[in-house]
Formats: structure tokens, sequence, C-alpha cells
């Protein structure tokens, strides 16, 4: 297999270590420069240039995109896609988890720990922001901080207001954030290849510091996690739809606390603390996942006019509460369940004809939308059908 790996600094540890691994397990890798690829988009033929010459599409591409060429590197990926090229981690996963505020509303929505966090814009907002999250002491946050740079605790409700104010002034956007003090200025960052937790280490900040990013000093540490930290973990990778990530978790009174979800996250530190092959890993999943690529259903779905993806709430007083998946019929209606998630988290995907349905799950369904709309209508006591 013919793997590009998508880095702007050949010699890091990291694209070092992918090398290494795949090359290892046979298969033929290259390196090359984000930034030095040009696309050229035509009717039915999206193709990609590298350093203005011919460019011959690989197998798989593993992108190691940083922060700052986010928007290029995600058109970059993206391209890969359209061709056709396996993209270990997608341009839009890059995007989300790029974004520290959308990343969070996504995780927001599932059974996921996380700290309370506010974000806001207008100036008479800040004050009731920092009460809403508990008042001080806050954690600041730039959207675009990346290693640690950009977070700031603030110690009181007044420097938090002037350090959220200033940061605006000067066109910051930023989260105000709950300060988890229990973690005691440490945190786990737990390393999710496919759906599995491969390794975990604490980080530990230094002394006088309160951010446990190593590249702040803080020094790290294998670390064994809970069943209940390993679940955090892995949901909020695939919440965030990324195979390959690094997710950073608080250790708080009442739980995980998911700080951030990390698309590109260094092999270095976990390696080194673990002693765990994590690269190769990488490319076990790699091999395995190559003739799985994610699919963009709105793109596959243009063909078929009136059909869609949905989601139905079962509800006490709805027709499906109760019914097993094929005692509800919705065959005959042209639907079809890929999931029933459960309010604990818990999840059927391609559940069973004798799966029963129960009040408070979320659906996912496959089908014709004025059938889809049919049910819903049911839910809500309309007599549509």
């Amino acid at each position: 297999m013919k793997i590009c790996i998508l880095s702007r600094g050949p010699k890091l540890y990291s694209t070092r270590r992918l090398v290494e691994a795949a090359e290892k397990r046979g298969h033929e890798v290259v390196i090359r420069d984000t930034l030095q690829f040009s696309m050229l988009l035509e009717q039915g033929r999206p193709t990609l240039r590298y350093a203005n010459k011919a460019f011959e599409a690989p197998d798989a591409v593993i992108p190691r995109i940083g922060a700052p060429i986010t928007f290029y590197g995600c058109a970059v990926v993206r391209q890969f896609e359209q061709m056709g090229v396996f993209s270990l981690t997608g341009s839009h996963a890059i995007g989300v988890s790029r974004d520290k505020l959308r990343s969070l509303q996504m995780l927001s929505r599932h059974s996921v720990g996380m700290p309370t966090t506010a974000f806001v814009r207008g100036r008479k907002q800040v004050e009731d922001a920092i009460a809403q999250v508990g008042g001080a002491p806050v954690i600041i946050k730039v959207l675009e901080g990346t290693q640690g740079v950009g977070v700031i605790l603030a110690e009181t409700d007044k420097t938090a207001h002037s350090i959220v104010e200033t940061l605006q002034m000067a066109k910051q956007n930023v989260l105000i954030q709950k300060f988890v003090a229990e973690a005691k200025g440490s945190d786990i960052r737990a390393f999710v290849v496919g759906g599995q937790v491969v390794g975990a280490m604490r980080r530990t900040a230094k002394a006088g510091e309160f951010r446990s990013n190593v590249h702040q000093g803080g020094k790290a540490e294998t670390a064994e996690l809970s069943p209940e930290f390993e679940k955090t973990a892995i949901e909020a990778a695939q919440i965030l739809g990324l195979r390959v990530a690094g997710v950073d978790i608080l250790e708080g009174a009442a739980g995980p606390k998911v700080m951030e979800v990390n698309s590109s996250p260094g092999l270095e530190g976990i390696e080194t603390a673990t002693g765990i092959d994590i690269a190769g890993a990488i490319i076990d999943h790699l091999e395995e996942a190559v003739p799985f690529p994610e699919l963009d259903i709105h793109q596959r779905l243009t063909l078929r006019s009136g059909y869609g993806v949905s989601e139905l709430q079962v509800t006490t007083d709805s027709p499906l509460a109760h019914q097993t998946v094929k005692g509800a019929g919705l065959g005959a209606k042209d639907i079809r369940i890929l999931t029933i998630r459960r309010p604990d988290g818990s999840s059927f995907p391609n559940p069973r004809p004798d799966r029963e349905m129960l009040p408070g799950d979320v659906l996912l369904c496959f089908g014709k939308l004025p059938a889809i709309r049919g049910l819903i209508a049911d839910r809500s006591g309309s007599s549509e059908s």
C-alpha cells in the first residue's frame, strides 16, 4: 500500500515514527508538505498537483495538519477525499476538533462529561456568563490556542471580566470555563485509535503552573484508565468523527471531564511515557480501515430524491414505544433503523428484529422522508400517517 503522510516537518518525532511503523509493515511511504499542494477542480475530475507537478494519488493519506494551516490543510484533505483516497482523519473531523467551541457544542448534546463552558460576544453578557459557570476562579481560553497557549486562569470575577474584555477588544473569541480545582493541575491524555484506547498518560503541571501540557513543562507518566474514563475517551472521539485522537480529560469530583479532543496528537509524549508502539497501532488500524472510507451521506443521496437520514425520539406516547424493530413495521414504510441510542449512552447499531424500542430512545433512521415525517407527526399527536 502506498501511504502519503501530510506533514510540514519530516524530521518531527511523530512523522518519523509513522514512517518507521509503515515501512516495517511493508508499505511504501512518502512525506509531502501540505502547503505544496494545489487543487484543480473540473467537472467529474478533482485532482491535486504537488510542487507544480502531477501527483499520483496514493492508497491512503495520514494528515498531520498543524493548527496554523487548518483551513488550507482541511481543503487538501477534502480534495483527497473527493478523489476517492482514504484519509485516516477526515477533513470534517479535523475542522470540528480544531474549533474548541464547535467541538464542545457537539459533545454537550451527549452524555460526555465536560467542564461547564460559556461563550459570549457582548460586554454586557460577560458578568452573567462568569456566574453561569460557577464564578471565579475560571479558565479563559482563546479559541485558536494550542498546546496550552492562550489558556488563562482568572482568580476573581473582576479579573476574569477584565481579561475577557481585553481579549475581545483584540478581536479574539474566548471561552469562559469552570475551573476544575480537584484535578490539582493534572489531566489524562487518552490515545484513541479505531474506537479503542491504546494508551494513556497522566500529565502533571510543574510547580506554580496550572497547565499540564508537556509543552508547558508538565511531566508525563503512564496511566491506567477506569472503564468510565475509557468509555468517555472513546465516545468523545467517535462523536467528533475521529479514528485517531488524543482526548484530554480532567478528573472531576463527579467523574471525567473532557477538555479537548486533538485530531493530530503528538506521539513522542505518549510513547515515551507508556512504552507502547502507538505508531504501530495507527498503521494497523489504517490497514483495516482503508476498505471502509467515510461516506458523505448528503453527496450520495442526491440521486434518490425524497430519501434522507433523520433522528426520531421515542416518547412514552409514541406508537413505537415498547415495540420491537420488526413489530413496528417500519420496513413496510421503507424506513430502516440504523442505530438505537439509549439515554445511558449505550447504542445498538443495525438492531436485531427483536430489539425493543423504549421511551427515551433515539432512532437514527434512513428512508423516505414523507414516511419519517409521518412518524414525527404521530409522535406529536397528529392524525397524519
